[in-house]
């Protein structure tokens, strides 16, 4: 594997790729630090510190923010507010008809998605970094610490909306950089700025559960946790590689003097369809309740309940919840992401059946068969996956953002095999041997 980095490196054309890459990569980082207009710096690192990882309900916001959230600089809301639009969007397609219309027209129907998706990231932008605002302001952003009244010490309209502005800004930076990846780099632009946000907080995690830890100076629990990671890692590896492949055989035709088809070759049907999108849903509906409670006055029953029940990591009926919620969002996801009569048909149209199978409605109830057979041991999966970080919770006395958490190696294991895809691709057009030889 090094070896093919080497020979990456030593192609001219893939080097400017890289070296551009890595360009991109710092300025995202170097933005993720600097402080937004009308923001007390020194109140916030105070409450940052008070803090201690035990980040509430913004915790997975600020992961994919390269903890830049909690710190509010310009690109505090980072790359969020393009992934919730995609996803908006891609569930959108599914209900519009004008928009399943424009995904089946191929490229000029895709680059106007892509447009409403960049409209949507501006105003989903706005909404958030006003909700990010107003929470600072109230000293909601960081529950119990001494300095949270002072983080926004200028209150007026101007200096608010001067930070809403601000971090809109940065918001489509972000979203300006992830696409010259993509276009001037190796691709893959927006996933690589997330796996570098969620990157970007492994050391300082790491380091906080060896400062807590109690045997050899905490540098069994370390070593432990890391052992821990490899082992996950490996497991993603694994499942995120595994698939069904459902052999396709093509009629040979004959069209003058020329024969068509013949051939054979397969659907991959992956076991975990539908990656990291069933944890985000999960963890995010269950945001929504401890959100509404956190800023309702009174003291009520159910607002009693759900700071009870719904905001510590480690109660059985958050768990319980949790783990349901994600084995029904993978089912949901792989129902509109993936569609057996329309591959069905397509089949049927250029002359393809599965052996054994009819084409026409018998093959579109096959997949759908095997598609639910699979799905199954893959929503297991992601539900034990994303409790691991109870797991740390009882055995280390970490954060609920457990650094190798469900929803972080998901994402870091996913973008990594994609990239070195990218690169391998790339190199084998110049007859290089790739990394996974």
């Amino acid at each position: 594997m090094l070896t093919g980095f080497a020979r990456a490196f030593r192609t001219p054309d893939l080097r400017k790729k890289l070296l551009f890459t890595l360009g991109i990569i710092v300025v995202y980082r170097v933005g993720t630090h600097i402080p937004i207009p009308g923001v007390n710096y020194k109140a916030v690192q105070t409450c940052v510190t008070e803090a201690s990882g035990n980040q509430g309900l913004f915790g997975l916001v600020n992961m994919f923010s390269g903890g830049a959230l909690l710190q509010i600089t310009v690109f505090a809301l980072g790359i969020m507010p393009y992934i919730t639009a995609s996803i908006i969007l891609q569930l959108l397609t599914v209900v519009i008809p004008r928009l399943e219309a424009l995904k089946k027209e191929g490229q000029a129907g895709t680059a106007k998605i892509t447009q409403y998706t960049r409209y949507l990231t501006l105003a989903l932008a706005v909404l958030q970094g006003t909700g990010l605002v107003a929470t600072a302001r109230s000293g909601a952003l960081f529950s119990g610490c001494s300095a949270a009244g002072q983080i926004v010490p200028d209150q007026a309209i101007f200096t608010t909306i001067t930070m809403v502005i601000c971090m809109t800004a940065g918001t489509t930076v972000v979203m300006w950089l992830g696409e010259l990846i993509t276009d001037r780099g190796i691709g893959n632009g927006m996933s690589i700025l997330m796996f570098i946000s969620i990157a970007a907080t492994f050391p300082s995690a790491l380091w906080a559960i060896k400062k807590q830890g109690k045997l050899a100076d905490g540098w069994i629990e370390f070593g432990t946790v890391i052992l821990v990671g490899l082992v996950m890692v490996g497991l993603v590896v694994f499942v995120e590689q595994a698939q069904r492949r459902i052999p396709v055989q093509y009629a040979k035709r004959m069209i003058g003097r020329r024969s068509y088809g013949g051939t054979s070759t397969y659907i991959p049907l992956k076991v975990n369809q539908a990656g990291v999108i069933p944890v985000i849903f999960a963890s995010s509906l269950l945001y929504i309740p401890a959100l509404v409670a956190q800023f309702s006055g009174g003291n009520s029953g159910w607002k009693s309940w759900v700071q009870q029940n719904l905001t510590r990591g480690d109660h059985p009926i958050y768990i319980t919840l949790y783990f349901l919620l994600i084995v029904f969002f993978a089912f949901f996801y792989v129902a509109i992401s993936f569609n057996p009569e329309e591959v069905a048909d397509n089949m049927k149209k250029y002359g393809g059946f599965i052996p054994g199978i009819r084409a026409g409605r018998p093959t579109a109830e096959y997949l759908s068969y095997v598609l639910n057979r699979i799905t199954w041991p893959g929503s297991l999966y992601l539900g034990l996956i994303a409790l691991v970080p109870t797991v740390a919770l009882v055995g280390f006395g970490a954060s609920q953002n457990f650094p190798f958490g469900g929803t972080s190696i998901l994402i870091i294991v996913g973008v990594g095999l994609e990239t070195v895809k990218q690169i391998e691709s790339q190199l084998q057009q110049r007859n290089y041997e790739g990394f996974l030889r």
